[in-house]
């Protein structure tokens, strides 16, 4: 089934049981305002609050940093979204990506399960850190909960908007960059345990036989013959032993030509398309990755049954680290209410007055949201005509 398709059941059923049951749920902490959903506890607030007194020092320390780091890579964002307008009506910046779900103009598909997960994390380590430098600041936390806006989901911690006003524009801006910083950290210990298993476990665990079909897009052929699971063992004539060879057999392929394919389960031929971004190339509408098979040493062991699980969690660990790398990025762009946009307003405030940073600030939120919402409709609308 479709990703989309479980996204609609789990928004119906979410949204017809907040509204028929509004006057029960209202009682434990639900608010119900649509398009908007919030649930909101006070029940975390004690554990923010054990995690800020464990190493307020540190928090603060490491912050300080963050503010450096997020100031840096705020400018870099920027400035890459401002360079990308010379290529922005043909190849799109920015795209919306979905777990699940094939989005139009968007080039990452990430699988439902683990993009759930990856997700979650995003969300948790973003949150809790605003609330764990919030209370370090000696900011009170007013609640921490979940949010839906229509379909779309979220986690908030609300600080106390008169307290945090009082602050110094340093602690100030070490409450912003903790979200993203927190993210940028996870997704830095992420990538280093998936180098490692991938690099020196995973190889040394498993050998290569071939490669798999992992998934098949709607806008290629391929779709109409072959099935996820199969095991490409030659592509016209010739030979896949390994990733490699499979990426050299593609790189012969032309558009408007047939392709014979022989897997695991049958031989199969028909006629590949161009590629949706280039035309010059051939597209079959097949993403594979390599086939994994358990080596010699590792084979008929007690525990071999349990090393399956190194790759779903290579995969896994991939995926938070994409997303939480994205997500921590995309956060700092200088544009409200993204929290880059308030660390951008605190910036200026130390060199120029009310009267001028604000207006920068709110042409930098417009401008940039602009270039957004222009590139998601050029990627959807370029693939969809």
């Amino acid at each position: 089934m479709n990703g989309i398709y479980y996204y609609v059941i789990a928004f119906l059923v979410i949204w017809t049981i907040a509204i028929v049951f509004k006057d029960k749920l209202i009682n434990y902490g639900l608010e119900v305002n649509f398009p908007l959903l919030m649930w909101k506890t006070q029940r975390l607030r004690g554990f923010i609050d054990r995690l800020a007194s464990l190493a307020p020092r540190f928090w603060k320390g490491y912050m300080n940093i963050g503010i450096v780091i997020s100031t840096g890579l705020m400018i870099l964002m920027a400035v890459s979204l401002v360079y990308s307008l010379k290529t922005l009506m043909y190849t799109p910046t920015v795209s919306l990506i979905v777990p699940g779900v094939e989005v139009p103009g968007s080039p990452i598909f990430i699988p439902l399960l683990s993009g759930l997960i990856a997700l979650t994390t995003v969300l948790i380590v973003h949150e809790f850190s605003h609330g764990i430098l919030s209370r370090v600041e000696k900011i009170s936390i007013n609640s921490i909960g979940l949010l839906l806006f229509a379909i779309l989901p979220g986690a908030f911690v609300e600080p106390n908007e008169e307290e945090l006003n009082e602050l110094s524009r340093p602690a100030k801006m070490r409450i912003y960059v903790a979200g993203s910083m927190a993210n940028l950290s996870l997704a830095a210990i992420a990538i280093v345990i998936m180098m490692t298993l991938s690099s020196f476990v995973i190889p040394a665990v498993f050998d290569e036989d071939g490669v798999v079909v992992n998934r098949l897009t709607e806008d290629g052929n391929a779709i109409n013959y072959l099935s996820e699971g199969m095991v490409i063992k030659e592509i016209n004539n010739i030979t896949i032993n390994d990733s490699q060879s499979y990426q050299k057999a593609v790189a012969t392929l032309k558009p408007n030509t047939n392709i014979n394919i022989q897997t695991d389960q049958g031989d199969y031929s028909f006629q590949l398309k161009h590629n949706p971004k280039n035309k010059s190339l051939a597209y079959m509408g097949i993403q594979a990755k390599s086939n994994k098979v358990i080596g010699d040493d590792y084979d008929n062991q007690f525990y071999t049954p349990l090393l399956w699980i190194l790759i779903p969690l290579n995969e896994l660990l991939f995926w938070i680290f994409f997303l939480n790398f994205a997500v921590g990025t995309f956060n700092l762009l200088p544009m409200k209410p993204l929290d880059g946009g308030h660390l951008f307003e605190n910036l200026l405030s130390y060199i120029a007055p009310e009267g001028l940073y604000r207006p920068i600030v709110t042409f930098m939120s417009f401008f940039i949201g602009i270039i957004i919402i222009v590139s998601l409709v050029v990627g959807f609308v370029g693939v969809t005509l």
